[in-house]
């Protein structure tokens, strides 16, 4: 588990298909506290590592991971958001994020307002009902406040410090974003289609 709360941004090293993918991941990490095995967050995609160097770790992605998410685009020098997993007793300062990509969002339209970035997303029609106002979404690893919600589009705030801290300041208008929905929007929306 995770919090969306991103705390490095890795840079993709190498990669090499296999029919999987295989990436090498530069991080700032100290990998002599990370195992073999251990879950890392890379772009909101829960991956395990397979390997690990001084300044690095490497991690399997299978064929459905890269259909899914927008890793099957990671070429040498791509920057990543990274988080390592939830430890007991972890502050819980974003909310809770399985890793699970439940499909991609695009970037619709991006404006500053004040020293923020106003974000407008695009989400599969069958994923938006679970965006609401106020509402959680994780969006490439990073937890973020849902401002406004209409039909498929949503929007969101970025301020001046999540842009620096994450890959949020090299986005684009077009670009894809791995979108996972709040486990919680999930289960009340289940929960309504039974008792409906």
């Amino acid at each position: 588990m995770f919090t969306g709360i991103v705390t490095d941004i890795g840079e993709v090293r190498a990669v090499e298909r296999n029919g999987d993918l295989r990436a090498r991941i530069a991080t700032r990490y100290d990998t002599g506290g990370i195992d073999i095995g251990a879950s890392i967050a890379c772009s909101g995609v829960c991956l395990t590592v397979v390997q690990l160097g001084p300044d690095w770790f490497e991690v399997e992605i299978s064929a459905e991971t890269l259909d899914k998410t927008t890793l099957g685009g990671w070429a040498e020098g791509t920057r990543v958001n990274l988080e390592r997993a939830l430890k007991v007793g972890d502050e819980l300062g974003g909310h809770i994020v399985s890793g699970h990509v439940d499909g991609l969002a695009r970037i619709v339209d991006m404006r500053p307002e004040g020293d923020s970035i106003r974000y407008t997303f695009e989400a599969p029609r069958p994923l938006a009902r679970f965006i609401a106002p106020k509402g959680s979404v994780a969006l490439n690893g990073t937890s973020l406040t849902v401002n406004e919600v209409e039909d498929c589009r949503f929007g969101v705030n970025l301020i001046p410090h999540t842009q620096e801290v994450t890959t949020w300041g090299d986005a684009q208008v077009g670009d894809a974003v791995n979108l996972e929905i709040d486990t919680m929007a999930r289960y009340v929306a289940r929960l309504a289609e039974m008792q409906g």
